[in-house]
């Protein structure tokens, strides 16, 4: 059944719309995957929102979930428990998402870890996130599709 937004008095075009388009895939996106569903993303984002809506469209597509609130404490969790791969928001408090990286990759236990750098800073950031390592680069505000097509990718990738 479709939603009529004027009725309801919500907007119909903008960032708010693009976000009310995400939870409208969320049916399409479950029971969509497959036996590799349960790895583990790790995700260091300082601002709430952001990071709800990270899990949220994660989850839904099958993964499990862990959060950082800040590249400090993403640091320890992976360290402690390794997830299969790392979203990093480039700009937080106490450790940046370039500190974040570097830290993972200079230590054994994490250094495999694929790492996706996302950011406001599209522009930017683009081409300095791939030339220093990053395995993948995700712009907010993202798209749903991009974003899950962006972590597919790097689970279809052979380990090296």
């Amino acid at each position: 059944m479709a939603v009529d937004t004027e009725k309801l008095g919500l907007p119909t075009e903008g960032y708010p719309y693009r976000l009310m388009g995400v939870f409208g895939m969320l049916g399409a996106i479950s029971g969509s995957r497959t036996a590799k569903s349960m790895a583990t993303i790790l995700i260091a984002e300082d601002y709430d929102d952001n990071r709800e809506l990270l899990r949220i469209v994660l989850n839904a597509a099958g993964y499990e979930v862990h959060e950082a609130r800040n590249g400090a404490e993403c640091v320890q969790i992976a360290r402690r428990n390794p997830p299969d791969l790392v979203m990093v928001d480039l700009s937080m408090p106490e450790l940046d998402g370039w500190g974040v990286f570097r830290e993972l990759k200079a230590d054994p236990t994490t250094a495999g870890i694929p790492c996706i750098a996302v950011t406001a800073h599209v522009d930017s950031d683009r081409q300095r996130v791939l030339k220093s390592g990053f395995d993948a680069f995700v712009g907010k505000p993202f798209r749903t599709d991009e974003l899950l097509s962006t972590v597919e990718k790097l689970f279809q990738k052979p380990v090296a």
